[in-house]
């Protein structure tokens, strides 16, 4: 019964004329940014993460993950009609998507994602709600040893799941946590890596880095690329599926729904990570794999029920750990330091309205998704008429408005400019800025729990394999470190991501 109450009071608190506008909002403008291509959930949640300070901590949050889980839906509707995958997770879905419109089935695929990816997001939620508790009781046992451990696993499960060669990988993360030793020291009080520029004594803000890396990163590489964009080649008839289509469906759904929830949980995942597995299995479960690529019903069902739960399911490590376990709940880690919340496991002593509320709303939002995006299908297909070269500026002045609003300083304008520079240059390396967005969240939280761990064990290290569960964690991360260095692991994950950008 306790269950139901706390699932009562997250509806009630989720079902207010304020969360309900600001989560039609986040869904709103995450179908937006999924739609046309080159803004993509992160950068649009990084310029917006200064503007939530001014509001409601549990409307602002809801309206943050709204923006991540509507870039899902929007992503696959233009990578349906038009060839052109709004967000990088709807890769897969139009290479069978696609074929299924020009066969003039455009509504029947739109449709089977639609209702897949709601399907997937209510099992997921539901997922959170019940798994949420459980962790965060058992995340109570945890001190300040365990939490070394896991976010050493978390960061090395990061290097093995990014995209790239994995010296790359870890890289990148180990330049992030060198960004996050930026500013003074709090236990010393001594200056490091400031090079004597007051600015820079309190750290690097998130917001800065996450800005520049992604939000101007995009920009440059979208004026780049100078291709055309595609147009919708076949009329909408029905936008129900056929007895068949459902068939086909229903099974590649409920694969890609477990797929995702499982993916989402590990550190590194998420929703691109839980499309592309999901495609892979389709295709080798199916009876006739030739199908794929030509207009497979289950090459859009799968990965699309996939990446809404990948999605939904990465909330769960940072709710109940205070984990992110990839770069987008990171910012999400971000919103609510924003508002003085510390996510972990005493959230749903301290203040159940927010974990419950958040819980209740991807719900609600996922409900609301499915409503607004069939009957707006023409409005989105019509934004992708709109020149890159009248969206960007508007893009730019909104990410410099975000940067400039944290601390009032110029400084924070140029130095995200610089960032944005050094995330092309990486982008160019194929080093994947991911990585470093976790190494620069998870290097100060680090630190500080190592100190923690050093002074309880009066500086004797032997208090990581005393205590069991931080036992467990290191074990796990030598096992996926021998596991890293294989030849065959490293050829297998190589060919991989070779199918993947192909």
């Amino acid at each position: 019964m306790e269950f139901l109450d706390l699932l009562m009071l997250g509806f009630g608190e989720a079902l207010t004329p304020t969360n309900l506008a600001f989560c039609l909002l986040g869904a709103l403008l995450g179908t937006l940014i999924g739609v046309l291509p080159g803004i993509g959930p992160t950068a649009t949640i990084a310029v917006l993460l200064p503007i939530t300070f001014y509001l409601p901590p549990l409307a602002g949050i809801i309206m943050l993950a709204g923006i991540y889980y509507g870039a899902q839906y929007g992503g696959s509707t233009t990578a349906i009609l038009v060839n052109l995958p709004g967000e990088a997770s709807s890769v897969v879905t139009a290479i069978d998507g696609y074929r299924m419109a020009q066969k003039g089935k455009a509504g029947s695929a739109l449709a089977v994602a639609a209702l897949g990816s709601f399907f997937a997001g209510t099992v997921a939620t539901f997922g959170v709600a019940i798994a949420g508790p459980m962790l965060s009781s058992f995340a109570l046992s945890f001190g300040p040893a365990e939490y070394v451990s896991l976010m050493v696993f978390g960061l090395l499960a990061a290097t093995v799941l990014a995209r790239g060669p994995v010296l790359k990988a870890i890289g990148m993360i180990l330049f992030g946590l060198l960004l996050g030793m930026v500013g003074i020291d709090a236990g010393s009080g001594e200056e490091r890596l400031t090079f004597n520029a007051i600015e820079l004594f309190d750290g690097i803000d998130f917001v800065v880095i996450a800005i520049g890396v992604f939000g101007f990163t995009e920009i440059i590489e979208n004026l780049e690329n100078v291709e055309g964009r595609g147009v919708l080649v076949s009329k909408l008839s029905r936008l129900w599926p056929t007895r068949e289509d459902f068939r086909q469906a229903w099974p590649a759904v409920l694969r890609g729904t477990g797929v995702g929830t499982f993916l989402g949980i590990l550190p590194g995942g998420g929703a691109t990570l839980s499309s592309f597995c999901a495609y892979s299995l389709e295709k080798k479960v199916s009876k006739n794999p030739e199908e794929f690529g030509n207009g497979a019903v289950a090459g859009v069902a799968g990965p699309e029920a996939a990446n809404n739960a990948g999605a939904q399911s990465s909330f769960i490590p940072l709710l109940t750990l205070g984990i992110p376990s990839n770069n987008m709940m990171a910012m999400m880690l971000s919103a609510f330091i924003i508002h003085g919340i510390t996510p972990g496991p005493t959230v749903l002593q301290t203040q159940p309205q927010i974990f419950w509320g958040l819980v209740a709303s991807m719900w609600v939002g996922n409900l609301m998704l499915v409503v607004i995006n069939l009957p707006m299908i023409g409005i989105w297909v019509k934004l992708l008429t709109v020149p890159y070269r009248l969206l960007y500026p508007a893009i730019l002045l909104f990410c410099c408005v975000g940067v400039y609003s944290i601390n009032n300083r110029i400084f924070d304008v140029v130095l995200a400019a610089g960032f944005g520079f050094l995330g092309y240059l990486f982008r160019k390396a194929k080093c994947e800025p991911g990585p470093l967005l976790l190494g620069f969240v998870l290097g100060p939280l680090l630190e500080t729990n190592l100190r923690r761990a050093m002074v309880l064990s009066d500086g004797s290290p032997s208090v990581f394999f005393e205590r069991p569960i931080s036992l467990v964690l290191l074990l796990a991360t030598a096992a996926m470190f021998i596991l890293m260095v294989l030849p065959s692991f490293r050829r297998t994950r190589e060919v991989a991501f070779q199918e993947e950008e192909a």
